[in-house]
């Protein structure tokens, strides 16, 4: 391991903290990246006993790298229709971007990872994926939104990626149930 370069790396990763997403906090200021990332790492680890037939390690990285691809061009709300294809491959190139420092090595566990979540086909991507809709979606309920704010889309929004497992999904009605009273109290 080459000291510089790893510096180097962590420090092209405050990028992150200065990324916003489209989420707001309860004090009305914008989520950062780093934030939302490390809110579902927690998120993750909290539920990881009720999931013992997951890697956790894993887990807890694919939590901590999925948005790394933001870290150049943004955050794009998922309201916003793009070509899936093409935001994909776009955040995997910032992602080598982001790695270039690091050995091959480090940059290929990296990529691997995210590739790995983007695809959704493990179920530790499935299980990261549901969890970062909700996380989305309770930082939604807890912030202070602008006017306007759609939460309707939120009631569907990545609930495909909960409806086989009961935890997830007792977790996503009571989601749904603070969505539905915050769109009640602001309408």
């Amino acid at each position: 391991m080459d000291a510089y370069q790893m510096i180097t790396f962590i420090k092209e990763l405050e990028r992150l903290k200065d990324t916003t997403r489209t989420a707001y906090m309860r004090s009305g200021r914008r989520e950062s990246v780093a934030e939302h990332s490390w809110r579902l790492a927690m998120f993750a680890f909290a539920l990881s006993d009720q999931f013992p037939e997951l890697d956790t390690k894993r887990v807890l990285i694919m939590c901590l790298v999925h948005d790394l691809g933001e870290a150049y061009d943004g955050d794009i709300s998922a309201t916003v229709q793009v070509d899936q294809k093409q935001k994909v491959q776009k955040e995997e190139e910032a992602v080598q971007r982001l790695t270039s420092s690091l050995d091959e090595k480090g940059k290929h566990d990296i990529l691997t990872i995210c590739q790995e979540y983007n695809r959704g086909s493990t179920k530790e991507a499935k299980f990261v994926k549901a969890l970062d809709k909700m996380e989305t979606i309770i930082q939604h309920t807890q912030g202070t939104n602008p006017p306007g704010f759609d939460y309707e889309f939120n009631l569907t929004y990545g609930k495909e990626y909960v409806k086989d497992h009961a935890i997830m999904k007792s977790i996503r009605d009571e989601i749904d149930k603070a969505t539905i009273k915050k769109m009640n109290e602001e309408a």
